[in-house]
Formats: structure tokens, sequence, C-alpha cells
């Protein structure tokens, strides 16, 4: 059944939700589904922004159709070639091949990479500042490089004063009811997998977001229209703080991240320890995590939350315990920054682990690792209380200058 909304004048989403697909990329678990957001503008020249994925060919074509009402459709603009919004290019060419494609130039050089039926199509570059007019409606293009993809760009529209935005201001799950944030308790449903979607998709160029959300500063913006979940059409300024935060490493609030990998659970119980100990003497929000049992993207987005991270690894192999090592390397990757860290680690013999991630976690840019490491054998014990209170003092009165 059809199923298209209208988000503004002559504006509307045609998206489709997928509650089926079990991991983002084949690596994030989507334990509420994905949004695949298209929208298409109906003026004297129609547009369709963006298409969806293979999973969703059948409700993305049925909702194009149903929103032409019987036109043709003039332009496909590519705002994102990644194949979760571009796998469905060829289908609608099938359909109008008489449309012509929107993009940049890097847009088509990728584009081109994954199609063949496109290399002979009509086309119109676009560069930064560019306007495609429609009639009425005009959509100015905003080049974002690396966001998070070379030929990532925005555009917007005066007229609703929509910002078409990309994957920026994406999320993960699947969109249940109405369409826009306000309609669905955004801070309930969303922000959790909001966050763990920015950290992990699209965290690596906070540099290039930060430039991105500078280019639009000064457009009146309305509405935000993101490439997966809801639109945002009231209380933007509160979603723009949030990207503030995270696109510059910035905590959303003083609190504490505790990971720990153990094999027989005395690390555990080490961690469960001072997790209760910092939260007492802290006062401050305290989550802890197994790392082999809580899936690495939902360690970063907790990461991305806190102000400060407590790692707990046992040494595996005379190295790091494997699944922490996994987490060290996507910190390492992601770039996080602007965060206090501590370090404990177990060895029955020769406790090497938490040295070893210190090493790794010099990459990192404006973080401080509290410069001594809990390190214990096997197990900590009554005796080791107070020497694992003064630990966690040093972390929480840790500060980055």
């Amino acid at each position: 059944m059809v199923n298209v909304q209208q988000i503004g004048e002559d504006t509307y989403w045609a998206g489709s939700s997928d509650r089926r697909l079990s991991r983002f990329e084949n690596l994030f678990p989507l334990p509420h589904g994905v949004s695949y957001n298209c929208y298409l503008i109906r003026d004297e020249k129609t547009a369709l922004l963006d298409t969806a994925d293979v999973t969703v060919k059948s409700q993305f074509m049925e909702n194009i159709v149903a929103a032409l009402q019987g036109r043709k459709l003039d332009y496909l603009v590519l705002h994102h070639v990644e194949p979760d919004h571009c796998s469905q290019v060829q289908a609608v060419l099938d359909v109008y091949p008489d449309v012509t494609l929107v993009g940049n130039e890097k847009t088509f050089r990728i584009l081109d990479q994954f199609f063949t039926g496109t290399k002979n199509c009509a086309k119109k570059t676009v560069a930064d500042g560019d306007v495609l007019e429609l009639g009425k409606h005009k959509l100015q293009f905003v080049l974002t490089p690396m966001l998070h993809w070379p030929e990532t760009m925005m555009s917007f529209d005066a007229v609703t004063g929509a910002l078409f935005s990309g994957d920026v201001f994406g999320t993960f799950g699947a969109v249940d009811t109405g369409i826009f944030a306000d309609e669905c308790d955004f801070k309930t449903v969303f922000l959790d997998d909001s966050r763990r979607y920015y950290a992990n998709i699209v965290g690596k160029y906070g540099v290039q977001a930060q430039a991105g959300l500078k280019k639009t500063a000064g457009l009146d913006i309305r509405m935000i229209c993101p490439l997966h979940g809801p639109v945002w059409r009231s209380n933007i300024d509160w979603i723009l703080q949030k990207y503030q935060k995270w696109t510059t490493w910035t905590p959303e609030e003083e609190g504490y991240t505790i990971v720990y990998g153990s094999m027989y659970g005395h690390t555990a119980s080490a961690a469960e320890a001072a997790a209760a100990y910092i939260q007492k003497k802290s006062g401050k929000p305290v989550r802890v995590y197994d790392v082999s049992e809580t899936h690495t993207s939902y360690l970063i987005s907790e990461i991305w939350r806190f102000s400060r991270v407590l790692l707990f690894c046992p040494t595996y192999n005379g190295g790091i315990y494997p699944e922490m090592e996994a987490l060290v390397r996507d910190i390492i990757a992601l770039g996080v920054q602007n965060r206090i860290f501590g370090l404990a680690e177990n060895g029955s013999w020769a406790p090497q682990a938490g040295k070893k991630i210190q090493k790794e976690l010099e990459a990192l840019k404006n973080c401080k690792v509290a410069e001594d490491i809990l390190s214990f054998k096997g197990a900590l014990h009554e005796a080791d209380e107070e020497r694992m209170q003064a630990w966690a003092d040093a972390v929480m009165s840790a500060t980055l200058s």
C-alpha cells in the first residue's frame, strides 16, 4: 500500500522502513529496524531527492509513482550515493528514462562504479552554491565533502525552509507512525540510536561535519530532512545543540562508561566494585558493560555520551583481550577526543593489557589517561580495596589540562 506524506508546500516524504534487516552495513545491530527517506518536490518541474536501499524496492517505487500523480520525473537529485541511498537509481531510470540525474562531479564518478546503466543517461553537474530551479522552489546546493563520503552534499529550499541533509541528522530505527520527530517522542525512542548512528557512521568526520554545519548556519532552516529517521520541523535548536557536541567530541554530560572484558568473572568483579564506589562518591551516572556481550557500536555511543571511560582488561596471549582490542581500535579509528581514561589490567602471572592499551591511546588527541594503571593478578581482594579506591579517585579527579 502507498505511504506518501506531505511535509511541506509541494513537498512529500516517500520513504520506507525496513524492520527485517538485522545489521546496518552488515555491522551495526538494528533491533528497531531502519528507515530510508526520500523526498519529492512537485512544482513546475518535479524532483526526486535520493532513492532507497534494495530491500525496500517495491514500496519505494510504489510511493514514487503515486507521489508523482501521473507526471513525469524531471530530476533525480543524489545527495549521497552510498548504496543504501542509490540502489534504486537504475529502477528509476527504467520507469523514467528521460530523468536528469543531479549531482556533483564526485557523485557521478562513484555512481558509475556501481552501475553501468547510469553512464549514458542525462546528467547535470552542480557545484557549491549552485541552484536547481523547479519553479517556485529552488534547491541551493551545499557541498559537504567527506561527510562521510567524498561526494556528500546537502540542498536547501527557501520556500519550505527544508534542509535536505543527507546522512547528517539521521538515526537508526524504523519510523513507526508520524514522520516528524515531534510525533514520536524522539528523546525516548530515537536519541540513543541517533547518537549511536552519528558516532559510528559519521563520528570520525567531526571536522568535516563542523564545516558542513557552518556552511548552513546562515540559512533560514525550518525543517531538516535526513536520509534516515524522523524529519525535524520543531525543536531544531535542540538537535543542532546535540550535533554541536557530537561533532566536536564534547561529552553530553559528566559521567562514566565502564567496560570490562572477563573470562572467569574476576575482572568483571573488579569493574563492578569500582563502579559502585565511583557512583557513590561522584554522584554522576555510571554505566557498566561487558565488552563480550554488548556490541561495540553501543559502547562507542556511550563513550560519545559521557566524559570518562574506564577499561578493565585481562591480559590475553600476552596482549589485550580480543574483544577489548576491537573496542580500542574503534575508539582510535573514530578519533575520540576530550575524554579522561582510566585503565585496569588483570593477568594471572604477567598483567600487560593496560600498558598496551595506554600505548594505543597515545594516538588520540586531547585525551588524558590517568597516570596509574590498576594492575592485579587473578582477582582483587578486600586487602586491595584501598588501592582500588585510590586509583578510582585519581580517575575522578583527573583533568584534560
